[in-house]
């Protein structure tokens, strides 16, 4: 599978700019799921979400104030929004978004595949050539032993790959809360680099030459998009 299930902000320069967007993204996301509870003893789901963007460096009252938009009730109102399509050298690639425009952010997804060699498909284009799953990324070396572990706490687990000396960890996304518990529970200083439910590709689509500079083009281009959140692909790049 590779590494392409990585999300987008674990590959973005770190410009103030940059780092602007990402607070934005982290705050959109944090509202959304302090609306099912702002207590992150009572809503697991925001106590990793909240965990993630202290790693991401996401300042503390960015936090606090959408937590605080939450529990006041009153705010924004956010729509998800999905776009499916095919990127530079063929390529498929999903765009998540939160939104409270839908006419400005499909424009502006719209115009990033259109600049840069790529096309913007229908929904189901491509997605089901990807699982939703829970993905947790962390250093390691032996990843039988892990296999195990996860087993004997009665994880369901899809896959667990060594490459490297980085293991991956694939589980169905019911899966997230237990398996991470299971493995914080064994090693209690583990440092997840990825934790999270992520769009994994079933294939590979290997891009080389030209296509390079216009994937890269193009995954900066959804990123000058605010209202994107995440961008899956199964581009393997061969440099």
């Amino acid at each position: 599978m590779g590494r392409a299930y990585q999300n987008k902000k674990e590959s973005m320069a770190k410009t103030a700019g940059q780092k602007t967007r990402i607070y934005s993204r982290y705050g959109k996301e944090i509202y959304i799921c302090a609306k099912g509870g702002v207590d992150p003893d009572g809503n697991l789901a925001l106590r990793s979400l909240i965990a993630r963007a202290k790693k991401d460096q996401v300042p503390a009252h960015v936090i606090e104030r959408a937590i605080e938009k939450a529990r006041g009730g009153g705010g924004e109102d956010y729509d998800t929004a999905r776009y499916e399509g095919f990127g530079p050298g063929g390529c498929m690639v999903i765009v998540d978004c939160l939104t409270d425009n839908g006419n400005r952010t499909f424009t502006q997804v719209r115009q990033a595949f259109v600049k840069n060699d790529a096309k913007l498909g229908s929904p189901g284009t491509v997605g089901h050539m990807f699982e939703h799953q829970a993905v947790f990324v962390f250093d390691g070396d032996d990843d039988e032993a892990i296999l195990e572990l996860l087993m004997m706490a009665d994880v369901d687990v899809t896959d667990v790959e060594l490459e490297d000396g980085i293991i991956s960890v694939f589980t169905p996304v019911s899966e997230f809360n237990n398996a991470r518990t299971a493995l914080t529970e064994a090693f209690p200083e583990i440092d997840f680099k990825v934790e999270n439910l992520a769009f994994v590709p079933q294939t590979m689509t290997e891009i080389s030459g030209e296509d390079i500079e216009s994937f890269d083009k193009f995954l900066a281009a959804l990123d000058d998009c605010d209202d994107v959140q995440n961008v899956y692909h199964n581009a393997e790049i061969n440099e």
